[in-house]
């Protein structure tokens, strides 16, 4: 037997949407394809999500890289103590923020050749409470937390440091596809060291 068979509906309707999602874009996945996928009916498929917008943000919080609980974990106040340097905390989130985008600008590029389709899935994130801008928001929420403890300038644009770091790493996943080998000229960590160090040398405090 198929060991997918095994698993719970829930898993294999998740697994499914991210395969789906990953290979044939957002726009053009569709419940019907995704319970096909899985193994169930399209009823059992919305047993589980209401939508196909809240399937898509479960695989962004269960399937790809952990930008979102990593920063609001950064963000709390037990993990902003000594353990690790502002530096440290911003490659962390520079790397996984250009994992998490090298994924999720595969699944949505397709939605934006079909503006009505956009609008809808735009429409139900902000009812689920979420969307694109939640990591900017969430990164400046964390910046402003070291700023408040003098480890970065009082003078300091936080927002403006996390749309930089952030669009930064959004912008290496699409930036190179026309290029001739197709990836970016930096190995994913040394890129996420550089722009976190040199994001750092704009906002540090003084010494």
């Amino acid at each position: 037997m198929d060991r997918t068979d095994q698993k719970p509906a829930r898993v294999r309707i998740i697994d499914a949407a991210h395969e789906l999602m990953l290979s044939i874009g957002l726009a053009r996945t569709t419940t019907k394809e995704i319970a096909k996928v899985a193994g169930c009916s399209e009823a059992a498929l919305y047993k589980y999500f209401a939508n196909k917008e809240e399937l898509f943000v479960t695989v962004l919080s269960e399937r790809l890289p952990k930008l979102g609980s990593l920063i609001g974990h950064l963000t709390a106040d037990d993990a902003r103590g000594a353990r690790r340097t502002v530096e440290e905390n911003l490659t962390a989130i520079a790397r996984e923020a250009a994992l998490f985008y090298e994924q999720t600008f595969a699944m949505a590029a397709s939605l934006y050749a079909e503006p009505r389709l956009k609008r809808r899935h735009d429409d139900v994130l902000r009812e689920l409470g979420t969307g694109p801008h939640r990591p900017i928001e969430g990164l400046d929420a964390y910046l402003r937390s070291e700023q408040k403890a003098g480890r970065i300038g009082p003078d300091a644009d936080t927002f403006a440091a996390a749309s930089l770091l952030l669009g930064a790493c959004a912008q290496r996943a699409f930036a190179y596809e026309a290029s001739p080998d197709r990836r970016p000229p930096q190995p994913l960590d040394e890129f996420a060291a550089r722009i976190a160090r040199t994001l750092l040398t704009g906002v540090s405090a003084p010494a």
